[in-house]
């Protein structure tokens, strides 16, 4: 890595603690936090200025394509995008009514013992005391260091801290605000990102910005001649729409760059956890050397390197280095590793539609879900939508209010600490591996059964609360050998009764209180956990 800006990448002395950027290194010093294993749920703050418009994911880059209702929701709301583009929408973040103490303490009396929040998305804004890029919310929008207010309140309620990463794909995901109506009264007329340049934002609230800086220069610019809405989408997705976790290589400053911001991510706010949204280390051998500097500096903090990062699709030796995160998914297996799942009860990003449709996903979901990935050794990260004003809506509240309420009386004895059983569960509901699978959870039924074990007891969760008598067939004599139950008492209180035969053990729980949902029955006897 030549040139100045390469030289500054590790703005320190080196240390005989210093982990050597390279997998067998970084392997032998490190493996998954136990604070880490015991926690088992976070909440997830996935907030940037891509919230302020309400209307979803990807908004920065969807605005520019013609064909998408994100381009006729700027039209409506903010103008063209020739004329008003992202680098608007940035400015108009504001955060007004953030109050991350109350959020905080929020989530922390839902269970969560830990917290993320998000340091940078595609969009390439910084929301943070950025040292190595101006596009940050100390200088646009906010004018406040939003990952700081995070980090002091999470750090004052005892729970871990953890910041999310997202910018290595901004070089080709904003590549679309280069390009042009394809049809229309503007047609062919090129987007802002195209031809704004540091001059021309004298006088602006952005003087002495670049927006190149920002919209990270053109890479694949689309020809002149596009005569069609689809055919300009055809040709994006051919192009820039594709997931690349290489350096781009009209551009190797802006990777550079990237491990000078995420340097000085971690140097500042020392997170517990790194949440890469890369599949497989980011940027080639400069996330080696971003995941070596955290490691080191971890060790500097802790005498260990009491910390994780998380990336995507990781292959078995990858996990040495990194955990490993399935993004909307679940596993069809319990896992020998330590995961993660990360999911939200919306969009990533903010849309206001969810909550005038009702349709965000319901605490019992989120508790459903929370069960299997614990049963398969996995920790569950939910993202919580926040509005552009720093709130959550009240549909939100009442999902937070139930996952607190199953929490609060379960979270102790089957959640928090446990530990996976020789099997995850059983049950008619096929869950196939992978990313982007989670729309089956929605049809858990009571025969779907999960287990964890702590302090000596197996719990026994329903992923529905069983009407009728229900049989376990992990829990009958023949299945467990010489082991037998004793006892079997319904958490939160209530009568049991269990019948242990041969092919299965058959629960009978007595009618939900008003609800009621996901009961877990406590297991005890000899040789059963």
């Amino acid at each position: 890595m030549g040139g100045a800006l390469g030289a500054a990448t590790l703005p320190r002395p080196a240390s005989a603690r210093d982990i050597a950027p390279n997998w067998s290194a970084l392997a032998a010093a490190w493996d998954v936090p136990e604070w880490f294993r015991d926690a088992k749920f976070g909440i997830w703050a996935h907030w940037s200025a891509q919230c302020v418009p309400e209307a979803g994911d990807w908004y920065g880059r969807l605005m520019y394509q013609q064909s998408h209702p994100h381009y006729g929701h700027h039209l409506k709301h903010y103008g063209h995008p020739a004329d008003r583009g992202f680098l608007e929408i940035e400015n108009l973040w504001k955060a007004e009514n953030w109050e991350p103490e109350y959020l905080v303490r929020l989530y922390k009396a839902a269970g969560a013992k830990y917290f993320m929040a998000l340091a940078n998305h595609h969009d390439n804004l910084d929301a943070y005391d950025s040292a190595h890029h101006a596009w940050n919310t100390m200088r646009v929008g906010p004018k406040r260091d939003i990952v700081g207010g995070w980090e002091k309140a999470v750090r004052r309620e005892g729970l871990k801290f953890g910041v999310s990463n997202h910018s290595a794909h901004a070089w080709h995901w904003y590549q679309t605000a280069y390009g042009y109506d394809a049809e229309g009264p503007r047609a062919g007329e090129r987007y802002d990102a195209f031809k704004l340049t540091a001059a021309d934002g004298k006088g602006k609230w952005w003087e002495g910005l670049d927006p190149q800086e920002l919209y990270c220069g053109p890479s694949f610019v689309a020809p002149d001649g596009i005569a069609s809405a689809a055919s300009m989408d055809a040709w994006h997705h051919t192009h820039d729409g594709r997931w690349m976790e290489f350096i781009p290589p009209s551009n190797p400053d802006f990777a550079r760059k990237w491990l000078l911001r995420q340097n000085d991510l971690v140097d500042k706010y020392r997170p517990d956890l790194v949440y890469f949204d890369n599949f497989g280390m980011p940027m080639e051998h400069l996330g080696l050397e971003a995941v070596a500097h955290y490691y080191s500096r971890a060790t500097e903090w802790h005498g260990t390197p009491d910390v994780l990062a998380t990336a995507k699709v990781l292959p078995d030796y990858d996990q040495n280095v990194l955990v490993d995160d399935v993004e909307r998914g679940f596993s069809d297996r319990l896992r020998a590793r330590p995961w993660q799942t990360c999911t939200c009860i919306g969009e990533w990003h903010y849309n206001r539609a969810r909550f005038d449709q009702k349709s965000y996903v319901p605490a019992e979901q989120v508790i459903q879900r929370l069960c299997d990935v614990v049963s398969k050794n996995g920790n569950l990260l939910l993202s919580i939508p926040v509005r552009g004003d720093g709130t959550i809506d009240s549909e939100e509240e009442k999902i937070v209010a139930g996952i607190t309420q199953w929490m609060q009386v379960h979270g102790e004895i089957a959640i928090h600490g446990s530990r996976p059983w020789r099997t995850f569960g059983e049950g008619p509901t096929d869950l196939s591996g992978g990313m982007f699978n989670e729309e089956k959870g929605a049809s858990f039924t009571a025969r779907d059964v999960r287990f964890t074990v702590k302090q000596g007891g197996l719990n026994v969760i329903f992923l529905k609360w069983p009407t009728e008598p229900i049989a376990v067939a992990a829990l009958g004599s023949r299945a467990l050998g010489s082991a037998r139950i004793a006892s079997a008492e319904l958490v939160g209180g209530g009568e049991v009764i269990f019948d242990q035969r041969a092919d299965a053990a058959i629960f009978t729980l007595p009618p939900p209180r008003a609800g009621a949902i996901v009961p877990v029955v406590r297991i005890a006897g000899r040789g059963i956990a």
